[in-house]
């Protein structure tokens, strides 16, 4: 009896122990704003998640979509004459003049650099003749191309609309498939840029307080700033060091002050516990007596003291951190090997020698029994 008080004791003191090292993690990673994700930027890996799928306003991140898609779809070259439409436009800008003709380029600078809801609705009608047009065929090219599942756009810049809206992770989604452009990449991380127009001249500051270095971080590559009332504030942000690229996204913080607190601890705890590992090509996995392949080599994103990684029956890799499926990997099916059959032309070979041999057996037991038959006649 007293053994198994004393097993019953030390389960208890182990599993206690487990829950309060869950427990500190969590506290240490304790994040304030209404949903955030972290996701490896070269795997998609999810690292950290809270509220990720919850339907919220991005304001002025919604510009990350807006410039990867003119990027794509216009000729950086081009010389957009603005509208009146774009010089109305409420908020941030970069003051431009009703038929002032900008380099598409410049204006996507604009709009990302110092956030200008004029340069975006200037961008917009340059690509797709109206704003409504552009949010048609933004929304198609967001699912279509990129993968999105549960964003809506109505405009190019996230000035408020109920029908305006995204996730944590869609937004991650997003912003990887943009840094995967030079172009994209080159203009989110710049810190300053001079800029000329017909009604100002200024240098534009990025907005992105860790960018340009007021609040110190490591590694910062990138980043994007938004706020109107009903989204309260939101943040983009990429980083990277020596051993993994990271994307942040945090929606609906309180103060600004929140979501760069809030950034700099998932970007923290990317850099302190996560690396990579390559799968080789040809590496094999077997689950119930069936293997599965890497056709390629296959990077995936693991904890830096070991993450969990099955097959599924499907053959799917996962790879759980933290007890979160945080990357899912199609292996190919290794097919058995085919049982080997003799040659045609041989089993033909060894079929007429068995009937030649079988003829000669049946003629001669017919001759025997012929010369019995005979001899039996002569008796009688």
């Amino acid at each position: 009896m007293s053994k198994l008080v004393s097993l019953f004791i030390v389960l208890t003191l182990i599993l206690s122990n487990q829950g309060n090292v869950y427990a500190e993690e969590k506290q240490s990673l304790e994040i304030k704003s209404e949903a955030a994700v972290l996701v490896d930027s070269e795997t998609g890996a999810l690292l950290y998640s809270k509220n990720s799928k919850e339907r919220l306003y991005p304001a002025s991140l919604t510009k990350i979509a807006t410039a990867i898609y003119a990027i794509e779809n216009g000729n950086l070259d081009d010389v957009v004459t603005v509208g009146a439409r774009a010089v109305k436009e409420e908020g941030t800008r970069v003051y431009l003049v009703e038929g002032e003709r900008v380099p598409l380029k410049k204006l996507i600078q604009g709009m990302l650099i110092n956030s200008g809801n004029d340069a975006a609705v200037a961008i917009a009608e340059h690509l797709d003749g109206s704003v409504e047009q552009f949010a048609d065929n933004i929304n198609k090219y967001l699912t279509e191309k990129i993968g999105v599942s549960d964003t809506h756009f109505s405009n190019p810049n996230g000035l408020y609309n109920e029908e305006h809206y995204t996730t944590a992770l869609d937004l991650a989604l997003i912003t990887n498939y943009a840094k995967k452009n030079p172009i994209f990449s080159e203009i989110f991380g710049t810190k300053e840029l001079g800029w000329s127009g017909e009604s100002w001249e200024t240098t534009l500051l990025t907005h992105h307080r860790l960018l340009k270095g007021e609040i110190p971080a490591e590694g910062i590559t990138g980043g994007k700033t938004g706020y109107v009332d009903e989204s309260k504030h939101t943040l983009a942000t990429t980083a990277e060091n020596e051993n993994i690229k990271l994307t942040a996204i945090v929606l609906k913080a309180d103060s600004s002050k929140a979501s760069y607190r809030d950034t700099n601890k998932l970007i923290e705890y990317g850099f302190s516990n996560f690396t990579h590992r390559t799968i080789k090509q040809n590496e094999r996995f077997t689950i119930h007596k069936k293997e599965y392949y890497s056709k390629n080599d296959i990077v995936i994103t693991v904890h830096v003291n070991g993450s969990i990684e099955s097959i599924t029956d499907q053959g799917m890799l996962q790879v759980v951190n933290n007890g979160q499926v945080s990357q899912s990997i199609q292996l190919e099916v290794k097919e058995p090997k085919p049982i080997k059959v003799k040659d045609e032309k041989l089993l033909s070979s060894e079929q007429s020698s068995f009937n030649a041999i079988y003829g000669i057996i049946v003629l001669g037991l017919a001759g025997l029994l012929i010369g019995v038959r005979k001899r039996l006649v002569k008796k009688q």
